[in-house]
């Protein structure tokens, strides 16, 4: 009996079954509950009902949370683990709630319909599911090549401990050291053309980005380094001719000082990258934490990951030339707003060196980095991760330990919403063109840029409409602006009126 009145609740069309089939999808139960199967129908609606909710409330409410997970190997595996069994379950459910609701006389043409349908219904459950599985699982793997643990890893400059519980409650600032460094085939060493470094306002995020030209001589090393006796005076010699010196410059440190000095500063993975933190670190006065070594070679292939990224070129950039010999670059990135640059297009955009100096490949250098920041919109991670995460692979290399992961993650959270500045150093003043920059000059700009507030943003004008400023709120008081430049200023679109030729 109980049979027969199962029976006469399943739909007797076509489309009704199909219907109720695609229903059961969308609403997992709903289909069993109309099949005759309630109860179990009913304990499977409730059980998605309450997951979605779950999932929802955790989202709103605990987002930075689930956003730090992303980064703990063993959560990123049962995650994995946790989508393929649910897409399991689902699938289980559509053609279970199938089989209830198609009527137990139905011909052979309808049954190969209803299970042509329901099979299109399992592949739109099984395919995204194998997507979400794929990426997280690539994120694990980024994570663990990237990312050793800090008993796995060897740095001879980055803190001993980390406080997971809470990184940031004796340290005020976050001091990172981002390198470019550039192993090209056919050139001996590596040179690290681009030496950056972002220090970080760990309880708002406001981030400040201090470049160093690459050509800087006499590099200084604290009291405390044991390079600090072989080079007294800092990383130079005197006597020599500008060709002589390429060898002595910031750039060239990173390979020279550990070929010169292997193992001085003890156990490292990366004794380039320490002996630059000691060095950098002390010649603008600040202690830094870690590093983040970019190799440019891969660096296209992580911009196209993202898509491109979109600039403001200024001026004209030279892709390829050599100033010194007078050969002439073949190709141009021309002027113009708004600019979306490919993966070799924004490499040339932060290196081109014909026609330009150390400040404007500086400036651009920070505007990619801006750009690429603005570039890495949930929409794009969600969609383009798997790619993002294999070219990262290849891109970086770091001290920064696992452990810490989490914390960097909520603090990226701040960055990407506070202001990125840029710290303007008077290169005439400090005479860091000179064999003998003013170390202790950049130094104190350096500290005084980091104690002033962050400048305002200035919205850029159009014809006939007058320029306007983001003020403070009106409860803080005006201070004389600092040495810097807010990103979104230096980076906007403002043609030069002399271009390169």
């Amino acid at each position: 009996m109980a049979s027969a009145r199962a029976t006469a609740k399943r739909p007797r069309s076509m489309p009704k079954l199909l219907g109720f089939t695609l229903l059961g999808a969308v609403l997992p139960g709903l289909g069993l509950i109309v099949g005759g199967r309630r109860r179990i129908g009913a304990f499977v609606l409730t059980l998605f009902l309450g997951l979605v909710g779950a999932g929802v409330c955790v989202g709103l409410t605990r987002r930075d949370e689930v956003l730090a997970a992303t980064v703990v190997p063993s959560r990123l595996l049962a995650t994995s683990v946790v989508i393929a069994a649910l897409a399991f379950g689902w699938i289980v459910v559509v053609v279970a709630s199938h089989r209830s609701l198609r009527p137990a006389t139905g011909g052979a043409g309808g049954r190969v319909l209803g299970a042509t349908f329901v099979g299109l219904l399992c592949f739109a459950i099984a395919a995204p599911a194998a997507l979400g599985v794929q990426s997280v699982l690539a994120q694990r793997t980024l994570v663990q090549d990237v990312f050793q643990s800090q008993e796995e890893s060897k740095s001879a400059t980055r803190p001993s401990t980390v406080n997971t519980k809470d990184p940031w409650e004796d340290k005020p600032r976050l001091n990172l050291l981002l390198l470019g460094g550039d192993d090209a085939p056919g050139r001996e060493g590596v040179r690290t053309d681009t030496v950056i470094v972002a220090s970080i306002d760990t309880r708002t995020g406001d981030t400040a980005l201090v470049s160093l030209p690459r050509n800087l001589t006499f590099m200084p090393f604290p009291k405390d380094s044991p390079l600090r006796k072989f080079y007294p005076n800092g990383f130079g010699k005197e006597g020599l001719s500008l060709e002589g010196r390429l060898e002595w410059m910031l750039t060239a440190m990173y390979q020279n000082v550990p070929d010169a000095h292997p193992g001085i500063l003890g156990p490292s993975d990366n004794e380039g990258a320490d002996v630059l933190k000691q060095s950098v670190g002390e010649a603008i006065g600040l202690k830094l934490d870690y590093y983040l070594q970019v190799n440019l070679q891969s660096f296209p292939e992580i911009v196209d990951a993202l898509g491109g990224i979109t600039v403001n070129v200024n001026e004209r950039v030279a892709m390829g030339g050599v100033s010194s010999s007078h050969i002439p670059p073949k190709e141009w990135i021309e002027p113009g707003p708004k600019q979306h640059l490919d993966g070799r297009h924004a490499l040339w955009f932060a290196r081109g060196r014909y026609g330009a100096d150390d400040d404007q490949r500086q400036v651009r250098q920070r505007c990619v980095i801006k750009a690429m920041v603005d570039a890495a919109d949930p929409q794009t991670l969600v969609t383009k991760y798997k790619a993002i995460a294999q070219a990262g692979r290849h891109l970086l290399r770091t001290d920064i330990p696992q452990e810490l992961l989490p914390a960097l993650v909520e603090l990226a959270l701040k960055v990407k919403s506070a202001t990125v500045s840029n710290v303007t150093l008077d290169s005439e003043k400090l005479r860091l063109k000179y064999l003998h920059p003013d170390y202790q000059a950049l130094r104190d700009t350096v500290e005084n840029a980091l104690e002033s507030p962050a400048p305002p943003t200035t919205v850029p004008s159009t014809p006939g409409t007058p320029t306007t400023t983001r003020k403070p709120p009106a409860t803080t008081t005006t201070a004389p602006p600092g040495p810097t430049q807010n990103l979104a200023d230096a980076c906007a679109w403002n043609p030069a009126g002399d271009q390169p030729s």
